[in-house]
């Protein structure tokens, strides 16, 4: 049994208690005795309509189950089970068309298509991969996969033919999405940026993008850069350039990697990749989700005999086409996911002894975690807080779901709508 410490009601175990004070909440503003006043106020209203929906689930279920049971031996009529369902609640019925428009959501959830990773948010090293794989090189990822299949035995060490395979590839890629006004990339010798535009050398003359809007700048020097910056459908691609590098000095354009922009943002897990049972646990995801918010999460490792250590990648500044000063974003979008309405945890216990609903002592702990980036800007620009809940069966649920961020956004004094629910398929189903 851990260690436990009063906060009004709460019976909080000593290592969370103590984290909130002086790690969670340090430079947020938040007073700590506030937080615990507003936290224990919110969980004991809360935690009794957490009870009666999960009571809701468990006469659905039985009688689900005796459905069953009395209907398997005929088998099962699809049109009857569906009626059945809707007669007890569990199918609800679509409602009337509606518009929404939700303020304030940044553009890789609003306008740019991309990937998404989930990872485990008690793996520092996990967390900081995914939040650094917005740009991956697309060398790496030819050679180091099938995408180009294999057609011989593995090579030990470099295979210079699949390398030869990989810059082929990348080049035909740039001249399908992103092609020259004349020539094909595989044919250029030399880039070079002049009057706002980028050039390209070729044997047979120069020639700039086909598309003269999809360069969007370059770093380094004009006559000689070390990387171009180009755009196709919002997402971008960084040519780096380097003739001492390991694959630009064998490379005719002294070409040496090609970046793209990928996951475009990340789950950080709380719920299902993860298994936190306890304080300690609990403490180790939600001081991980502060160090991503705060940007101080850092993790240090042995990997071919050295050590490596692992943060958040820097922002990458360039000169954009109309000469000045630019930048772009390195990180995917954070969202973290809280576990649902099901469980509870042992590191806090109710007025009545029981254990927390862990759904809502994670919208509490995860949103003050994010306190420090509606600050800085880093992850959300527009001023967000992306949590994604799970596992909620029907209106009602997501209906309490609301009612929990809304009282952790008057706890934190965060202005309504600050904190963006993402729902899942499953609860979308009976929804």
């Amino acid at each position: 049994m851990p260690d436990y410490v009063s906060r009004g009601q709460l019976s909080v175990a000593a290592e969370l208690a103590d984290f909130v004070d002086h790690d969670l909440l340090k430079d947020s503003g938040v007073v700590p005795a506030d937080f615990w006043s507003g936290f224990d106020a919110a969980v004991h209203a809360l935690a009794p309509r957490n009870r009666e929906l999960l009571d809701v689930r468990t006469a659905m279920q039985a009688q689900i189950d005796g459905w069953l049971r009395d209907h398997a031996g005929s088998g099962i009529d699809s049109a009857a089970y569906t009626a059945f369902l809707r007669e007890i609640g569990y199918l609800v019925e679509d409602g009337p068309d509606f518009k929404i428009d939700t303020d304030n959501v940044d553009p890789e959830i609003a306008s740019i298509a991309g990937p998404q990773l989930v990872v485990p948010i008690t793996n520092a090293r996990y967390a900081l991969n995914a939040a650094n794989a917005r740009y991956g090189s697309l060398y790496d990822a030819f050679y180091g996969t099938d995408a180009i299949p294999a057609e011989a035995a593995p090579v030990k060490g470099y295979d210079a033919a699949r390398g030869a395979k990989v810059i082929a590839k990348v080049r035909q890629f740039l001249d399908e999405t992103l092609p020259l006004a004349a020539g094909s990339w595989a044919d250029v010798t030399r880039l070079s940026v002049a009057d706002g535009q980028l050039v390209a050398a070729t044997g047979a003359g120069e020639a700039g993008l086909a598309d003269t809007d999809s360069f969007a700048g370059y770093a380094g020097d004009a006559g000689a850069p070390e990387m171009i910056v180009l755009r196709h459908h919002g997402l971008h691609l960084l040519i780096k350039i380097d003739r001492s590098g390991v694959i630009g000095r064998d490379d005719k354009a002294g070409i040496n990697d090609v970046v793209a922009e990928s996951a475009m943002s990340s789950i950080m897990d709380c719920e299902d990749s993860v298994a936190c049972v306890d304080a300690e646990d609990k403490v180790l995801a939600y001081r991980n989700w502060r160090g991503l918010m705060d940007g101080t999460l850092e993790e240090s490792f042995e990997k071919g005999g050295r050590t490596i250590t692992r943060s958040l990648a820097a922002d990458i500044g360039y000169t954009a086409a109309d000469g000045s000063g630019a930048s772009l974003k390195a990180r995917a979008l954070m969202l973290v996911r809280n576990v649902g309405h099901l469980m509870t945890n042992p590191a806090i216990r109710l007025a009545d002894g029981s254990e927390i609903p862990e759904g809502i002592m994670d919208a509490f702990m995860t949103v003050a975690g994010a306190l420090a980036d509606l600050k800085r800007g880093q992850n959300s620009a527009a001023g967000s807080v992306y949590i994604v809940k799970p596992k909620m069966h029907g209106p009602e649920e997501v209906a309490f779901a609301v009612e929990i961020f809304a009282a952790v956004e008057q706890t934190l004094g965060l202005a309504e709508n600050t904190i963006k629910i993402g729902i899942m398929d499953e609860e979308r189903r009976t929804t």
